[in-house]
């Protein structure tokens, strides 16, 4: 169980944490992790450290930043056995949060923990706590930020949250809409056999499939990474409602992908600098996590950039600059939507390998849109004929469910559930008149 192996690793914590309080060598407990520090069970705490195989060191400092997320006053109670008065002990590091009443280790915890001393040893600690090593890269463990002045190292040790949530109950939880992530989780009960597209769309989006289904050979084994950027970006361009939200979704689903849009009205803020912040957060949340991101309506922070006149555009061209360089080195994909290919920068489309052009649909694939929209309990009366109503009206497959929507409501209101002609035409109608076609 996961419990048993928390419970193991804690112990091992504890005792190293008690050799270096007792002034013993912590170096000295090193031993196998396997069979020592952790049960090799199918639990998600082994499974974690045996995909990324930390050292002794690293595991030390992995169990030292859960530690308080599993036990509060774990610090504190070893911490008060060796000063049962009271009393300072700032060789320890550590801090005492606003809601939380234990100790929360820093990164002079952790060098105090591992290298006592040892200016050496220290030293390498801070290293791995560092930009370059792989818990920051992967974004799994750093030390927070502090004021100007303050000693690198006495930032909390930040475990993310989500390995916190996956070594202590198992399992990972799709990140809520928030300010702090402002992305809305996208699913579907559809299929690709409901999305019409031409031929030439389905083509470009199947070249987006087998990048899902084979990155990792193409970057990892036949050793493209080195000459590629690791992620994939695409733009979708097009009229609205012509299938390029479903499309993203579908890419996802059929990959086992979190697909997450990004609401950019809580990104882009008036005030300098913030929305780069912003984009930072989401990008650093994102990171490693192989979700798809989906920028619908992209002209709002993607549009072209303008001749500086003064200080906000300055700002703007700047925010596009930020965006160009976290898209590029994003590890995933990321599908920019909008209705008018000529609205985004030219910087970005450099970029993108994949330009996609969802058009309107022509007479086949709406008749196409129109028979898989009406459900079969709908009995369609003898003057309905789909090609003839496909070939009169110009109507996106948005447009079209929303027609079919209206009629089955309509059907099901009257009792009859059968649909004629008039009634067709008079849904029609009545989505035109909606879209400012007719008024």
């Amino acid at each position: 169980m996961s419990t048993d192996n928390l419970q193991t690793a804690l112990h091992y914590l504890r005792a190293v944490i008690v050799a270096r309080l007792q002034c013993a060598s912590p170096e000295a407990l090193e031993q196998t992790v396997n069979g020592t520090a952790y049960y090799a069970d199918d639990s998600p705490f082994a499974q974690f450290i045996e995909a990324h195989a930390p050292s002794f060191e690293e595991y030390i400092v992995l169990l030292l930043a859960l530690s308080p997320n599993v036990l509060p006053t774990f610090l504190s109670d070893i911490i008060s056995t060796y000063l049962p008065t009271g009393g300072d002990f700032p060789a320890f590091g550590g801090v005492r949060g606003n809601g939380h009443r234990g100790v929360i280790p820093t990164g002079e915890t952790a060098q105090f923990i591992l290298a006592g001393d040892n200016l050496v040893n220290r030293m390498l600690v801070q290293r791995m706590l560092g930009s370059e090593h792989w818990f920051a890269r992967k974004h799994i463990l750093w030390p927070e930020a502090v004021r100007e002045g303050e000693p690198t190292m006495s930032g909390r040790l930040i475990l993310a949250p989500e390995v916190v949530e996956l070594l202590t109950v198992g399992t990972v939880s799709k990140p809520r809409f928030c300010s702090e992530f402002p992305a809305e989780h996208l699913q579907t009960e559809m299929d690709w056999s409901d999305l019409v597209l031409n031929q030439d769309t389905r083509k470009q989006i199947r070249d987006i499939e087998n990048w899902n289904l084979h990155k990792d050979t193409l970057l990892h084994d036949w050793g493209m990474g080195r000459r590629m950027k690791p992620g994939y970006r695409a733009l979708f361009y097009g009229p609205p409602g012509t299938g390029k939200t479903l499309t993203a979704t579908l890419l996802g689903q059929q990959t086992g992908r979190e697909v997450f849009r990004v609401d950019l009205s809580r990104v882009v803020s008036k005030y300098i600098g913030e929305t780069e912040k912003n984009l930072a957060r989401l990008f650093d949340k994102a990171e490693n996590k192989q979700w798809i991101l989906f920028f619908d309506e992209a002209d709002a922070l993607f549009s072209k950039r303008t001749d500086v006149r003064d200080s906000l555009d300055r700002h703007a061209n700047q925010e596009v600059a930020y965006l160009l360089q976290r898209i590029e080195t994003y590890n995933g994909l990321v599908i920019l939507a909008t209705n008018q290919r000529s609205n985004i920068d030219d910087a970005f489309v450099r970029r993108f390998q994949a330009i996609v052009h969802f058009p309107m649909p022509g007479p086949v694939e709406r008749e196409a849109i129109w028979c898989k929209s009406f459900p079969p309990q709908i009995e369609l009366a003898s003057d309905v004929d789909w090609r003839e109503i496909a070939g009169r009206h110009e109507l996106s497959g948005a447009s079209i469910l929303n027609v079919s929507h209206y009629c089955a409501l309509e059907v099901l209101a009257s009792g009859t559930h059968r649909l004629d002609q008039q009634q067709l035409e008079a849904a029609i109608l009545r989505e035109y008149v909606k879209e400012g076609k007719i008024i």
